[in-house]
C-alpha cells in the first residue's frame, strides 16, 4: 500500500488508480479514502488517474494528536501533490474534504489545479457567528464533540440516520452502507476526530472561495441534514468567480444511490468540458 511521509513526519495512506489527467479526492469526517471507492473506479474507468488519501488521523494514516486543523490538512495535500508532481489537477472534496480542497486550491494549488469540485461541502462557514448569523449554533458542534467522547462507536451508528437520510420516508439506504460508515469511522484516532469537528465547523473559507481563479462545480443535496444547503452551497456560489451550482432534490449528505450515480456523471461531464 502506498504511503507518503509529510514534512512533520506524518504518514499518509493513499490509493492511486488509473492513468491520465489526475483527480485527487478528499473524504469527509470521520471517514477515509474508502468513501470514494465508487468514484475512484468510475474515474479510472473513464481514463483518469484517481488518487484518494486518508486525512491525517483518519483511516490508515498516522493516528495524529497534532495538526488536526484545516491549514495542516491543506498543507498535507499540497505536499502529497508535490510528491506525486501532479499538474492539470482536478480536486474533489466531500463535506470536510470540500473545505480541504478549497483551501488547498486557493492557498497552494496555483499553477497545479485546473478545476475544483465539492459535494455537500462545509464552506464558507458552518458555525453561527456575528458575521454569519444564519450558521448553526455552537451547541450543535459541542453535542458532536460530547457524543464522540462519550461513545464514538454508538455515535457513528446514530449519525448514519441523518447522514444518509435514513430517517426520511422512502429512504433506500442499505444496512451495509450504514455499517461501512461505522467501519470507517472507527478507524479515526479519537483526538483527530475530536479536533476535526472544530476544523470543519469553525474554519472560515470565505477568502479561499473568493481567491479561486479556476472553475468550481458546487454540488449539494437539498435535504442535507448535516451541512444545510442554505448555509453552504447557496452562499459559496455567491463568493466564487467561476462557479456552477447544482442542487440535487431530496439528496442527503451522504453520497449514495441515485444521488451518487447522478453526481458521478456530473463530475465526469464537468471535468471533460
Amino acid at each position: 500500500m502506498p504511503y507518503f511521509t509529510t514534512s512533520d513526519g506524518t504518514e499518509l495512506y493513499y490509493t492511486d488508480q488509473g492513468a491520465g489527467q489526475p483527480v485527487v479526492l478528499s473524504h469527509g469526517w470521520p471517514l477515509s479514502s474508502d468513501a470514494w471507492q465508487v468514484e475512484v473506479k468510475l474515474l479510472a474507468d473513464h481514463g483518469y488517474r484517481a488518487i484518494a488519501h486518508d486525512r491525517r488521523g483518519h483511516g490508515r494514516s498516522s493516528k495524529t494528536y497534532n495538526g488536526n486543523d484545516m491549514d495542516t490538512y491543506a498543507r498535507d495535500l499540497a505536499e502529497l501533490v508535490e510528491h506525486l508532481d501532479l499538474t492539470n489537477l482536478v480536486v474533489i472534496g466531500h463535506s470536510t474534504g470540500g473545505g480541504e480542497v478549497v483551501r488547498y486550491a486557493a492557498q497552494h494549488g496555483v499553477g497545479r489545479v485546473a478545476k475544483v469540485i465539492t459535494a455537500g461541502a462545509v464552506p464558507p462557514l458552518m458555525v453561527k457567528t456575528e458575521s454569519n448569523p444564519d450558521g448553526l449554533p455552537i451547541e450543535v458542534f459541542d453535542g458532536i464533540r460530547a457524543g464522540v467522547l462519550a461513545d464514538a462507536s454508538q455515535f457513528y451508528i446514530d449519525l448514519t440516520e441523518a447522514f444518509f437520510g435514513a430517517n426520511r420516508d422512502g429512504s433506500t439506504v442499505s444496512e451495509g452502507a450504514k455499517r461501512e460508515f461505522w467501519r470507517q469511522g472507527m478507524l479515526v484516532n479519537l483526538a483527530a476526530a475530536y479536533d476535526c469537528i472544530e476544523a470543519f465547523s469553525e474554519t472560515d473559507f470565505t477568502a479561499d472561495l473568493a481567491a479561486l481563479d479556476v472553475p468550481i462545480f458546487i454540488a449539494h443535496g437539498d435535504d442535507d441534514q448535516i451541512v444545510p444547503v442554505g448555509d453552504a452551497a447557496l452562499k459559496s456560489i455567491e463568493l466564487v468567480t467561476d462557479g456552477t451550482l447544482k442542487v440535487y432534490p431530496g439528496a442527503p449528505h451522504g453520497i449514495y444511490g441515485a444521488y451518487q450515480a447522478e453526481l458521478g456523471q456530473d463530475i465526469l461531464a464537468f471535468i471533460a468540458k
